[in-house]
């Protein structure tokens, strides 16, 4: 295993090499705004982060990746285009899995530019794959704008719409939507009984737990309003699990995409800006002929990514994280930026990873 020395050694390195590519270093504080991670993802985050309490400033989170607060910095006071980069502790709770590091080092790169997404998604990519080269890796890349375009083009309510998009990062939360949407799962009887009563329940039992009477009724009336909505037409369905399934080459994939928009038409802007990536990925060397694309890929990742999506795994190491993982999340600039927006995409390494493949290579 390699040292703390040796570890930041390479990042050091790492760093140094996107430097040259243009990125300004930067070092944001350890300890990050609870409060603003809660905004963001829900109390979910806490099961993944360390949180400390402040007398003056609150919950505080030990910094669980670089992107958070690099956004936060860049939409207060930067310059455009800019690029950054970075190398420093990252700190996650492991309790699922003792075996993995929950302190480790993450060295990355930043880009945030309005004029060429595309060539932006392919300078992150291709600056990425470099610092890796020699290593036997399998690269996975998707776009998460695929899914959540075809998602906005289902012929169904706004408000199912909505919990399918919010639910795009959890797979089996997902599908159990989508079976009951499409009217695949029976509604349970308490379900059936709550929705076939009319006007307000609150008054009717005593009121326990902190919710609101309001509240209860709204919740009440939203759970009616989704037992009168048609279900997802089979067609569409049909389509939806056919996206689900793309697992290609990012030419082969593009083609069998094309086709499944027959049926989902919205996705189709989507897919062109996957073509656009494409061509300028081929414009800087990738060999897109060989590159893999899988539409379900990066929805376990970090909620904030909304577009394209790329991850590097040592294959003969199953049980390591990702080597290196990346890709754009344009909404969280919008959501950090106090009303601007910015396109944005970024990737890190983990160099700890490298300097064990090597040292096994070696041995």
């Amino acid at each position: 295993m390699p040292n703390r020395s040796q570890i930041e050694a390479r990042a050091a390195l790492l760093r140094q090499r996107f430097e040259i590519a243009g990125g300004v270093v930067v070092d944001p504080p350890l300890l990050q705004s609870a409060e603003t991670l809660l905004d963001l993802y829900g109390e979910d985050i806490r099961a993944r982060a360390y949180v400390t309490s402040d007398a003056l400033r609150g919950e505080q989170m030990l910094r669980p990746d670089y992107t958070l607060p690099v956004v936060q910095m860049h939409m207060a006071a930067g310059a455009e285009p800019a690029r950054y980069t970075y190398a420093g502790p990252v700190f996650r709770r492991q309790e699922q899995d003792p075996d993995r590091a929950n302190e480790f080092v993450q060295v990355g790169y930043e880009v945030f530019d309005r004029t060429d997404p595309a060539a932006a998604d392919a300078e992150v990519f291709a600056l990425v794959s470099l610092q890796l080269r020699g290593l036997e890796l399998r690269v996975a890349t998707g776009d998460i704008g695929i899914l959540m375009a075809a998602v906005e083009g289902l012929s169904t309510t706004p408000a199912r719409k909505a919990a399918l998009r919010r639910h795009i990062w959890r797979p089996r939360r997902f599908r159990a939507l989508l079976d009951r949407f499409a009217g695949r799962t029976p509604m349970s009887e308490s379900r059936k009984k709550l929705v076939s009563t009319t006007g307000p329940l609150t008054g009717t039992a005593p009121e326990i737990g902190k919710r609101r009477a309001t509240e209860i009724d709204a919740r009440v009336d939203t759970l009616r309003a989704d037992a009168m909505a048609p279900p997802i037409a089979e067609h569409q369905m049909a389509a939806l699990e056919a996206l689900l399934a793309v697992r290609e080459t990012v030419p082969y994939a593009l083609e069998q995409m094309r086709d499944i928009a027959v049926d989902l038409p919205a996705i189709l802007p989507a897919l062109e800006r996957l073509d656009a990536r494409a061509a300028a990925m081929k414009a800087r060397g990738i060999d897109i002929d060989r590159l893999d694309f899988e539409a379900s890929y990066g929805r376990t990742s970090m909620e904030y990514y909304d577009g394209f999506v790329f991850g590097f795994y040592a294959e003969r190491r199953p049980d390591l994280p990702p080597i290196a993982t990346g890709g754009r999340y344009d909404a969280l600039t919008r959501l950090l930026g106090q009303g601007g927006e910015i396109p944005a995409v970024g990737g890190v390494i983990r160099p700890d990873l490298i300097l064990t493949l090597e040292g096994e290579t070696r041995s």
